[in-house]
This record gives structure tokens, sequence and C-alpha cells, in this order.
């Protein structure tokens, strides 16, 4: 999909359910906002700092030997966040030698701009799969390679390259925590915003989502849903969701590409 230029992104009269954490979804509203639509905060996970000392030792140290990792994959703008803070503590000028991966686009320009590095990423996704499929990943026998995320998450990506040969150790940098929301509240924040559209950005966003509607899953799987890759697709449709719109990535770009699709299709979705 070519996705549709920022500026002619038109949303007027779309109310939109934006579930990411609050510290990642403000760019996305604001966009939301500026072409004509109406955002709805409603964060699912909370992102924060690693609190456990012997947590925080673990991750220091494995920054403290950066130099001795082939590569380093950061599977997200909130890991190019806390762990870029980490390295730029503990290594002024970022060590030569050791290749910067990058899940997503945005998480690129991140970890790109804060450690001033050349950054690699999918050209096509946004997902583990999508990273493992990149020709630096594929001879990795014997090299070590560090996973920058947050506390638990998929293990695809390790245990891929463990069986390449590689020895991968993670780098755990913020914590993960669900939002309590009841099935009353969130069938009260979409009947009371008229919500058009659904938008998760992670499979466990969306299991969180699906677990936390209870009752009212039926009310929240008729709605228009997108997601980033077309794993969560399917883990949608598992789920019940009968309209799953793939956008192909988690950036605000992919997204309101989609959006807009949606948009122009208002009569289908109201």
């Amino acid at each position: 999909m070519t996705h549709t230029e920022i500026g002619e992104i038109d949303l007027a009269g779309l109310s939109i359910l934006v579930t990411r954490p609050m510290r990642q979804q403000q760019s996305l509203c604001g966009k939301i906002i500026a072409a004509g639509g109406k955002p709805i905060s409603f964060p699912l996970i909370d992102i924060s700092p690693l609190e456990d000392s012997s947590e925080i030792r673990a991750a220091k140290q494995a920054i403290q030997d950066l130099d001795q990792f082939s590569a380093l994959i950061f599977v997200s703008s909130n890991a190019a966040s806390f762990g870029g803070e980490l390295i730029d503590n503990y290594w002024p000028q970022f060590p030569v030698g050791v290749e910067v991966i990058a899940i997503g686009k945005t998480t690129a320009e991140a970890i790109g701009a804060r450690l001033t590095c050349r950054v690699t990423n999918p050209d096509q996704g946004s997902d583990s799969e999508a990273v493992l499929a990149l020709p630096v990943l594929q001879a990795v026998a014997n090299k070590k390679i560090g996973i920058v995320r947050g506390q638990g998450g998929r293990e695809l990506l390790a245990t891929t390259l463990q069986e390449r040969g590689a020895e991968v150790c993670y780098i755990e940098v913020y914590r993960r925590v669900s939002v309590p929301h009841t099935a009353a509240e969130i069938s009260a924040i979409v009947n009371e915003n008229s919500c058009d559209v659904i938008t998760v950005h992670s499979g466990e966003s969306l299991q969180i989502l699906a677990d936390q509607s209870g009752d009212n899953i039926d009310q929240i799987t008729l709605l228009p849903l997108l997601v980033p890759s077309q794993r969560v697709a399917g883990q949608a449709r598992q789920l019940g969701f009968t309209n799953v719109e793939c956008t192909n990535g988690a950036d605000d770009e992919a997204m309101l590409s989609t959006l807009q699709q949606l948009s122009s299709r208002a009569d289908s979705i109201r």
C-alpha cells in the first residue's frame, strides 16, 4: 500500500478510539485532530521505568558491555527512549562495529537521532517476522545480539536467532502494565463518543481490550479495527472481530493512511 501524504488526510467526522500508551499516542492524536477527526484517548497499557534494583543493575551491566555485541535490536519506540537514555549515560560515542536494528520506522528514526548512528529497519512490515527477514540477521552464528525491550513480550525474535546460532541477550529497560478498565467503562466510552473505529498497536493491547470488554465483547468486535500486522489481524479475527484492517505498520503514517481509506467509506462504518 502506498501511504497517503499526511497533508492529504481528511478524517472529518470520524471518531477514533486510540488505545496506545499515553506517552506514545500524543503524536497520532494530534494528527487526527489536524485532519478533522476526533481522537478518543483510551490507553490500555502504561509504560514506566524499571523499579526493581536487580533489574536496573542487569540493564546497566548489559549497556556497559555494549561493545561486546555484534548487533542491538530495538523493538519499540519505548525501547529507543529508555534504552537510548541508558546508552547515552555510558557511551558518549556509540561503539563502532555494533549494528543497530529497529522493528519499525518510528523506532528507527528515534534511536538513530538519539545515538547519531545508522539504523537498519524493514522496508515492509514492523514486527519480529519482518526483522528476522533482514539480510543482516541471516548469518549470525556465534554473534552476540542484544534485544532492547520492555519486560516480557514475544519470544520469536530471540528463539529464531538462537536457532540460527546467535547468543541472544535481553536488555529489558522498562515495564508494561495493563491499565484497568471495566467492561461497562469501555462500552460507555464507545457509546458516548459514537466511536467509529478502534486502533491497536500490538497483539498485547488487543488481548487486553478483548479481556476487559468481558460480556460487551460483541459490541466491540463489530467496530472496524486497525492493527499493525497480519499476525495481529489473525489474532483479532480469532477473537471475533469481523472488520479488521491491517495497516502494515504501527507508525502514524500507516495508521492515518488506513484511517483515510475508512473515512472515504464512511457510509459503511457509521
